[in-house]
């Protein structure tokens, strides 16, 4: 079977650093979800303009028919999925078992980690609206919760002990 782990939380919590690692460590392709966004979803997040969700519905589309047709068996993906509706649709999309990674974030970390990040078209401005868009899953079933403070290799490690 097919298993897509969702790297997720908002913009700052370290889902592209995180799912990069996490990846390189178990031989598993890595997926940037903010290479997959259309034009138009680009520049409105350019523009300082949140997401909404119908914006988000084609983009979520296009990223499981991409992890649909790769062939490898299991995938890391760094993808928002900030609400309920963007887990929702990251399930029925794809072929198989989605886990979702919840990197727990403090906002003053994130505020911080916007402030520095260079050469992001996402706006440190913007970190209000992800904050009151992300509807935060709770640790169970197919969600694994992390604190996102810790050190890139001790929070790997702990994510691969905790996907098995």
């Amino acid at each position: 079977m097919k298993k897509l782990y969702t790297v997720m939380g908002v913009s700052g919590s370290g889902k592209s650093t995180i799912g990069a690692a996490l990846a390189a460590r178990l031989g598993w392709p890595f997926h940037e979800g903010d290479d997959y966004h259309p034009k138009a979803n680009i520049e409105k997040m350019t523009a300082g303009t949140p997401l909404t969700n119908d914006d988000r519905k084609p983009w979520i589309s296009i990223i499981t028919g991409a992890m649909n047709e790769a062939g490898e068996p299991c995938h890391i993906l760094a993808c928002s999925a900030l609400s309920d509706a963007v887990r929702i649709w990251l399930e029925d999309g794809f072929d198989g078992e989605v886990t979702f990674i919840y990197l727990k974030t403090g906002r003053e970390d994130l505020r911080h980690r916007l402030e520095t990040r260079p050469g992001h078209f996402f706006k440190g401005s913007m970190l209000d609206s992800q904050l009151a868009a992300l509807e935060e899953p709770e640790a169970g079933g197919n969600v694994i919760v992390v604190d996102s403070s810790q050190p890139v290799d001790d929070l790997v490690a702990e994510i691969v002990r905790r996907i098995g």
